[in-house]
This record gives structure tokens, sequence and C-alpha cells, in this order.
């Protein structure tokens, strides 16, 4: 059922966009169609519960002739066509976004569908089965990631893999192997560093590093784990002249700590991307460059604080004095650090855009009582106190209740879903404007790991899994785990010690 609706979905847009394409094949563009994901296209149209398949599919044609229509005339009116290329800083946010988010803007829309899927990859890409004698590691090699997850189209490749220790007092983020001599038992796959190849990087106007931070995969148990308290981000030894400027303790151990006895966490998070974008930055001196930064929940903590790290440390500042632009596209984070860290981060240059869902409850924490919410009066006099957090940059709600495509649930884990966002953004086009999917962006993958569609749509929550849990059969016939081969990506680059030692970092070593 649901493959011949997907099926005569396409082929209702492939007749109308032919037809209307040649009664308006004097008319340009419009920038909407611009760098959008390159999926299939289903129809931009509101969803009806209670109507038959026949009614549906002619409300379908007619919406979408009116919709193409609007569009095309649109389109009429514009000089010439948007390139990505041409207006990517302001995409990446050197006005802070203003003007750009409500009407949306069309490409900034497709950007951050693009740079959420980059997030999506690393919980796609990663192994917490508790059964699985690698858990906690990455499922593929780095020169096979985006291929394996059917993401070859977006141009990147990954240049270095990312992990962490679970040696730290964020116990729910970690999922750890029951055969440690196979994997690790001390450490976590967290994320990676990947570059935009020479057609993509025509594409974008630059070359992009982009920086993607794996979130929680236990659902929202980690939340417990943000009782903590604020301490002094140079606490830690991250360069930071005002010893006010504070962090939640969680973020920064996780980002800072290091295990000398484990193979993967010989070097911290933190020296893993400092010395990785640096050699980036050297080899591509001679481009425009841009570093983008995603990550979606506890990720997007993670991706705020190095985005912090990096231009506090001057990182970013080439031989020329040119300064690379560092900005932050996350989902559904949490607050990070106080007003003090914030009016930094603002000072540093710094860009952020955090996308929320308004019934989320994680960009909600920590700082429940006392954040930037409160009145200035409060603010001042919470100021010391170890619980008093404040939300950093430019915040994107959405309202996962104008989805017709979703249901009304009690399950807090889909208002923060990943593939819910990157769902509603599709859907979004300003404050009280029609939900309208924008790309064609399809619905079913809300419910890869949640279950979060309406019923009607015939789409299994949680359906996506590997065939037989992984499990294949050998030659004698019994099944069992496959060997993977061995990651490389332990085996940390020889130069490293160099790099450290260019930044400072290498005492101890």
């Amino acid at each position: 059922m649901a493959a011949f609706l997907s099926k005569t979905f396409l082929s209702i847009n492939r007749h109308l966009h032919d037809h209307h394409a040649r009664s308006f094949s004097g008319l340009g563009r419009s920038k909407s169609m611009e760098f959008a994901t390159r999926s299939p296209r289903i129809p931009r149209v509101m969803s009806k519960t209670s109507e038959s398949l026949s009614s549906i599919i002619h409300e379908l044609q007619l919406e979408r002739r009116a919709k193409l229509e609007e569009e095309y005339v649109e389109a009429g009116t514009q000089q010439q066509e948007t390139r990505l290329a041409d207006v990517w800083r302001e995409i990446h946010g050197q006005d802070d976004w203003v003007g750009m988010l409500d009407p949306m803007d069309p490409l900034l829309r497709s950007e951050l569908i693009r740079y959420g899927e980059m997030a999506q990859a690393t919980y796609d890409a990663f192994d917490f089965d508790p059964f699985s004698k690698y858990c906690g590691s990455c499922r593929f090699t780095r020169r096979e990631f985006f291929e394996a997850l059917g993401m070859a189209q977006h141009g990147y490749h990954i240049s270095r893999y990312l992990f962490a220790t679970s040696n730290i007092n964020l116990p729910n983020f970690f999922k750890k192997s029951r055969w440690p001599k196979v994997w690790s038992k001390n450490a976590n796959w967290i994320g990676y560093v990947a570059v935009s190849d020479d057609e993509t990087s025509r594409r974008l106007g630059r070359r992009d590093i982009t920086i993607a931070w794996r979130g929680t995969v236990t659902r929202l148990e980690w939340i417990a784990d943000l009782m903590d308290y604020l301490k002094p981000i140079s606490s830690n030894k991250i360069p930071c002249p005002d010893s006010t400027v504070k962090v939640e303790s969680g973020f920064l151990d996780l980002y800072t700590d290091k295990d000398m006895d484990c193979r993967y966490c010989k070097f911290s998070a933190r020296e893993q991307i400092l010395t990785e974008v640096k050699r980036l930055l050297e080899l591509y001196r001679d481009e425009e460059i841009s570093i983008t930064i995603t990550g979606h929940s506890l990720g997007s903590a993670l991706a705020i604080l190095s985005a912090y790290d990096i231009v506090e440390t001057g990182l970013n500042v080439l031989n020329d004095c040119r300064a690379v632009p560092v900005s932050v596209l996350s989902f559904s984070g949490p607050r990070v650090g106080n007003v003090r860290f914030k009016e930094r981060l603002n000072l540093l240059g710094v860009k952020v855009l955090r996308v929320v869902n308004v019934h989320d409850i994680v960009p909600k924490s920590p700082g429940l009582v006392f954040n930037e919410n409160a009145s200035p009066m409060v603010m001042k006099l919470a100021e010391g106190l170890p619980w008093c957090y404040c939300h950093v940059g430019v915040e994107l709600a959405l309202d996962h209740t104008h989805s017709p495509f979703l249901k009304q649930t009690g399950d807090l884990s889909c208002a923060h879903n990943l593939e819910a966002h990157l769902h509603l953004l599709d859907g979004y086009h300003g404050k009280g404007k029609r939900f309208v999917l924008a790309s064609g962006r399809d619905p079913a993958l809300v419910n890869k790991a949640s279950d979060f569609l309406k019923d009607h749509y015939l789409v299994p929550p949680y359906w996506r899994q590997d065939e037989n849990k992984g499990m294949v059969r050998s030659k004698d016939g019994r099944w069992m785990q496959p060997e993977r081969p061995i990651l490389d990506e332990h085996h940390h680059p020889d130069d490293i010690h160099h790099q450290l030692k260019q930044l400072g970092l290498a005492s101890g070593y």
C-alpha cells in the first residue's frame, strides 16, 4: 500500500511538473529549488486523515498545481537565480540570520536539513546494540561512511573520526562493549570531521569543514546527568581570560578528558578536534574556507563548546590574518553555560542557530528555574549560583502540532527526535504560515527510530534496523555476528604531536 502510494505521488509530481514547466518555460527557477535535497520529491501538501485514497490523490493534484503556479509566478519576478555560492555567508550567519527565519529562506532551510542529515548520520552509523561485540563503535570505516548511509550525494569525505572516554560523569551517554578485547571498554565513537569535495566546494562557494557530534542514544535518561553544576571553562585548561565564564561540568569533561591506556582515547576529543582542524586549515589555506559544526541533543552542546574553543584559541585565524567563519547549526540542544559564556561567545563572533521543537524538554534543561527567561533582576541575583544557565545564539522554534503528518503522543522522546525536527523544517515557511513540505523529504523517515507518524500512513514505528539484526550465517550453517574491518582511526595521525606542540598542548606526552 505504502509503495503504491509513493509511486502514485511521484507519478503525479512528474506529470504536474512537466505540464507547468511547459506553461511557464520563460520564467526562472525559484531559489527554493536551488540546492534542495536530492531525494525523490513528493507533493507539497497537507495530509488528511479520514479520506479515501482516490480523494487524497485528487486533492494532491489540485493543491500541487496551485502551489506550482504560485512558485513559478514568484520566480518570474526575480531578476536572476539566487545561488548558494553567492549568499553562503548570510546562510552561515554573518548577519545573525536577520530576515531569513520569518518567512523562512528556502536556501537556509535546505542547508539546515543538509547539516541535520549529517548529524543524523552519527546515529545511523553508531553501534549501540548491547549484544554486539562492537557496541560503542562506528559500524563503517570512514572511507565507506557516506556511501554506506546513502549520502554520497552530499559531496563530503571524512578526514577523521572522533572518540571520547567513558570515564566521566555522564554515564547515560555511553554504550559499552561486552567484549572489550574486540572493541573497547573505555571509548565511544562520538562523531567525525568531514570536508567538502571539489565539486561541492564550488557549489557551496567555499571549502567547508564540517564537524558532526553524536548525541545520546539512550532516549532521555541522560537528562538526569544534567543535575550537575557549572564550572569555569578555564578549569579544564581551555584558554579563557575570564574566570566567570562557566559551562556545564559534564559537557566540559566529555570534551577534555582522555585515557592514556586506551588506544582510541589516548588524546581527548578536544585534542582530536583542534589538531585535525589545524591540519585542514593549513591544507586549504589558499582557499575560501568555513567551519560548520552540527549536532543534536547532547551533541549540540559539544558543537557549541568546540566552536567556542576553536575561536578562543585563535585557531580559525590564518597566517594571512583572515578569520575563517565558525558557525554552529544545532538541533534540540540543552543550555551549555552561563550568561558570561553567552557574552563571551558573542564577543568572539561565533554564530549559533539553534533549531528546537517548542514541546521538547531538552532545550529547557539545565537551568529549569534560573535561565534567560527570568527577569534581569532575578538573573543578576542568581548570577553566582552553579545552576544559573543561559541559551546562546539565535533560536528557530518549530511546533510539531503544526504538522498534519504527526500524531498526538505522550512520548517525550518523539518531540526530541532529530528526524522529526528535519521534517518540521521541511514544512516550515514562517510563523502563522501553513505547513507545506518544501523539498519533498520523505515523512516516513520520522518513524525511522520513533513512533510519531499517524498510523494511517502505514509506516511501521522504529523501522530502521539491520537485516536479521546483523546476524549472518557461517559456512557451517551457524548464525553469528560478522567480523568487521579493524578501524584504522585509532591510529592517530603521525604528526599529531607536532600539531599539539604548535597549539601548546603537548605537555604530558
